[in-house]
């Protein structure tokens, strides 16, 4: 009995091995499609909730591959939903697909040229967060699951999200419509996955962090009203801009004296400041907003607690006053501990078990955390940075000079199709 149980368990770890060795076969087959597809978005980038082209490239490709579509989900966005030929679970796998408002100063041969409206402005646009690339290596791994259908246990959704860097204005966008639209039903997943490239970290190589991966993003704003004046008789006034900096300062004690940054990181940033329209003149009003970052609910809430006493307490003892608003925007991209412990062994045999490592938590947001929400979920980083480069020195994201190394795309493929074999199989005994 014990040789027979022998011979089933290196029979099935040899169809294992057999399997993984078919699908980097194929993603390796597939990367120059990959490659191209990235370029040519790259070239022909859309803002947020905009993404019409982008969406109908996506849709034409599933199309061609037989996979059932579905367009126009959240504005923009597109579902594939492939049906394996035997019974398992339906695992979600997601790309976001919008560009940022940025002028491009890499010169590369696909170097974005558009221009677009953004808030009633014209301004450039720019794939400088690698979107580009994870909408290409989402369209290989469907290229490569199409291929294997018959060998596939459950279903595969694939998710093209618009508007991750979030919507213009007041519209609605990103991965709060697509659940909210219900692109985790019908069929309900059962564990969802995605992939970001980074610039940082040397190209081919995983990194992951189970538990709270990547922080909140809230927005605020500060309404300072004082009392204007000339700019010569300063006493006559309660000048915004000085109540204004003093709040500034004081906000960084939050984050520096009354927050336990041993549990869990936090930053408070104030991005932009207005105030004023000429030199001579002390304003009435000054107006100040910001982001806010945290790795825990609890300290979320006693973040911004914390923000609105000093604000308000800073202006009334100034004689101003101070209105705050806080803004929700993303959740804490927070990795199912369990998951993560099954599927790592996927994203060894994509990318060899001496390039996937756990990562430190990170400070930057994704609305992937709403997917969260709705099922287990892993979220892990890809690289993207030259071999030999400096992480230190290389471009980061959301600048001018972003780039990524995308001859290891491949790897991404190979990562989401281990996933969509392993997992059914995955815990068991």
């Amino acid at each position: 009995m014990k040789k027979i149980l022998f011979l089933l368990f290196l029979s099935s770890s040899l169809q294992a091995q057999d399997m993984s060795s078919l699908i980097a076969q194929k993603a390796k087959a597939v990367l120059p499609d990959v490659i191209a597809w990235r370029r040519h978005l790259h070239e022909h980038p859309e803002l947020s909730n905009r993404e019409v082209n982008t969406a109908a490239y996506v849709a034409a490709h599933l199309r061609s591959l037989g996979i059932e579509v579905q367009t126009g989900v959240a504005k923009t966005g597109v579902v594939g939903l492939l049906k394996g030929s035997k019974p398992g679970p339906v695992l979600a796998l997601r790309a976001d697909m919008d560009a940022l408002p940025v002028l491009e100063k890499v010169d590369v041969p696909f170097r974005s040229k558009v221009t677009a409206e953004y808030l009633g402005q014209t301004v450039p646009v720019m794939h400088a967060c690698g979107h580009d690339s994870h909408v290409a290596m989402l369209m290989g791994t469907a290229t490569v699951l199409a291929s294997m259908k018959k060998d596939i246990a459950g279903t595969v959704k694939f998710i093209f999200q618009p508007a991750e860097e979030g919507p213009p204005g007041n519209e609605e966008g990103g991965a709060p419509l697509m659940v909210k639209e219900g692109v985790m039903d019908n069929p309900t997943v059962d564990a969802v996955f995605g992939i970001h490239i980074s610039s940082a970290i040397e190209a081919g190589t995983i990194q992951y962090k189970p538990g709270a991966a990547m922080a909140s993003s809230d927005w605020f704003s500060i309404a300072v009203k004082g009392k204007p004046a000339h700019g010569s008789a300063p006493w006559n006034s309660v000048d915004p801009i000085v109540v204004g900096t003093e709040i500034i300062n004081a906000l960084q004690t939050i984050v520096s004296r009354q927050s336990n940054i041993v549990e869990a990181p936090v930053v408070i940033t104030v991005g932009k400041f207005h105030s004023g329209v000429r030199n001579n003149i002390i304003p009435e009003e000054a107006m100040l907003e910001g982001t806010i970052r945290t790795l825990d609910s609890r300290m979320q809430k006693d973040v911004h607690e914390r923000i609105r006493r000093t604000a308000t307490h800073i202006a009334q003892a100034a004689g101003a006053t101070a209105t705050v608003t806080i803004d929700n925007k993303t959740l804490v991209t927070f990795n199912d501990s369990a998951l993560v412990q099954k599927m790592v062994p996927s994203l060894q045999k994509a990318a060899g078990s001496g390039h996937v490592s756990t990562m430190l938590w990170v400070t930057g947001a994704e609305d992937f955390s709403f997917y969260g929400t709705k099922a287990p979920a892993f979220f892990f980083y890809l690289g993207g940075m030259p071999k030999g480069q400096d992480p230190r020195k290389a471009p980061g994201h959301h600048t001018p000079d972003f780039y990524i190394d995308d001859s290891l795309l491949d790897v991404g493929v190979k990562a989401f199709c281990n996933i969509v074999f392993d997992y059914p199989k995955a815990g068991k005994k």
